[in-house]
């Protein structure tokens, strides 16, 4: 009888030890066959460790500038999530948000606010400082202290060219907190250079984000955003390389000299002579010409064909899709394959992806900036009860917006002719229907003020004498009736 090895004998005694007791575990395992994580098969060397490419500042810079890929995972985003702009909610004039919005163009904000992103996405961190002249950039910002005309605009600094105080850490609750409470600018930088910049005038964006341990290893930045797909990327480029170098393998052909070996090891007349002889069949041979050849000479031509390369590629692109949250139409430019495929779903949430990044990373920030720029352009704070929302990704057309916009105002209008609803009411539906079709968005304050002094329509009147008179009729006609 074979003796059972070792293993198996083992787990018997085991087995027999545990007088009943079934022992589980998490993953499935089956140590005859080795299949399962832990079991003996090769599957147990594979293991996930840290790459440190975000520390790596020319490898990334050399993806970025060499490699579309990498580029348009890095800029994307960024190009997305500032190329709308908001929509600011306010009770100031309409003419004062448009002096809002243009000072964002002016500065080129919109701009600084996109490579802010870029950076942080590429490097794992970056600061758009806030430039406001003749202030001391050591001290805290105070808003209060801000004149007109002083804030000049946005400087974008990536976490190679400032280096946080990280024995300095900001204690008190609120704004910054838990992150460094100053950043020295280093001498490399083409301004600022040298300087110390509090957190209070920076607006911080992070890169990808990492537990506590990893983000202490990082000088509390992030990660780069292709850290975690670099191996996708380098498969995608390797496949695409691997494809395109056997085009040139498409079509091979051979040609069969007997005792071409004896030939070549003679050499003089005797070589020369095939030379000769293999650039003659070179310069007359062509699709409709004929190759000469000795009788015993052989001739063959290889064709190579190329299907299912094109899966392989889509599924490398697919990963890379998967890995960025960038679909294939926005990433590669692809339109979507399958059946009723539109790629409607992909983009709907890409766009949500978006707007969780803006509301993540930009809206703390832009709330400062949007304080910041109403004291430097309209010389005083935005009201209380100012908010704003990011604009959609993808707008409406004209024509939608008309379509929406008379659908709206006809409703309107026939609930206030019904009476349902009063002038100033309908003022105020109109000018909120202005988010999405940016018509009636001129409706002032003053005149929703000036439809609520309205007089009653006739027939209607709040005197309570009227009302008493009225019930006295009501009355007397009752009485009559009796």
């Amino acid at each position: 009888m074979a003796r059972k090895p070792a293993r198996i004998q083992k787990a018997a005694a085991r087995s027999q030890d545990s007088k009943g007791k079934f022992q589980s575990r998490d993953s499935f395992q089956n140590l005859m066959a080795r299949t399962g994580y832990g079991a003996g098969s090769l599957q147990d060397g594979s293991a996930y460790t840290f790459d440190y490419i975000s520390r790596n500042r020319t490898l990334l810079e050399g993806a970025f500038q060499s490699n579309w890929v990498a580029r348009t995972t890095v800029s994307v985003v960024a190009e997305d999530m500032t190329r709308e702009g908001i929509e600011i909610k306010s009770s100031l004039e309409p003419d004062d948000l448009e002096m809002i919005y243009e000072e964002f163009d002016t500065l080129q904000l919109w701009d600084a606010l996109c490579d802010n992103i870029k950076w942080a996405r590429l490097y794992g961190g970056s600061i758009a400082v806030m430039l406001i002249d003749g202030q001391d950039m050591s001290k805290p910002l105070n808003v209060e202290t801000i004149a007109e005309g002083q804030f000049k605009g946005l400087m974008v600094l990536d976490r190679w060219l400032v280096q946080p105080t990280l024995e300095d850490i900001v204690k008190q609750y609120g704004d910054g907190f838990g992150l460094p409470r100053f950043y020295d600018v280093v001498a490399d930088s083409l301004a600022l250079a040298r300087q110390r910049i509090h957190h209070s005038r920076v607006i911080r964006i992070d890169g990808e984000d990492l537990p506590y341990w990893r983000k202490i290893s990082e000088n509390l930045w992030g990660v780069s955003v292709l850290e975690g797909l670099w191996d996708r990327i380098i498969a995608f480029d390797s496949t695409t390389e691997g494809a395109a170098q056997l085009v040139y393998k498409a079509y091979l052909r051979t040609y069969k000299v007997e005792g071409l070996r004896q030939i070549i090891a003679a050499g003089g007349k005797v070589m020369e002579g095939l030379v000769a002889q293999i650039e003659m069949i070179r310069k007359y041979q062509s699709s409709e010409g004929l190759t000469l050849m000795d009788k015993s000479d052989e001739f063959e031509a290889h064709s190579y064909t190329f299907s299912g390369l094109s899966d392989v590629l889509l599924q490398f692109g697919q990963q890379l899709s998967g890995a960025t949250q960038i679909p294939l139409v926005r990433l590669f430019g692809q339109s979507p394959a399958g059946l009723n495929s539109t790629g409607e779903s992909d983009l709907a949430t890409y766009q949500d992806t978006i707007k969780r990044g803006q509301n993540r990373k930009l809206r703390t920030g832009l709330t400062k900036l949007l304080d910041v720029v109403s004291r430097s352009r309209l010389g005083k704070p935005l009201p209380a009860g100012t908010t704003f929302k990011f604009r959609p990704l993808y707008q409406l057309k004209d024509i939608d917006k008309a379509n929406i916009a008379k659908t709206v105002s006809d409703a309107v209008i026939n609930a206030e002719d019904a009476g349902i609803i009063s002038r100033s009411t309908a003022l105020k539906e109109l000018r909120q229907s202005a988010e999405t079709t940016g018509i009636f968005s001129n409706i002032s304050d003053e005149e929703i003020e000036e439809a609520e002094n309205d007089p009653p329509p006739p027939g209607e009147t709040d005197d309570p004498a009227n009302e008493g008179s009225q019930a006295q009729e009501q009355q007397s006609g009752k009485n009559a009736e009796d």
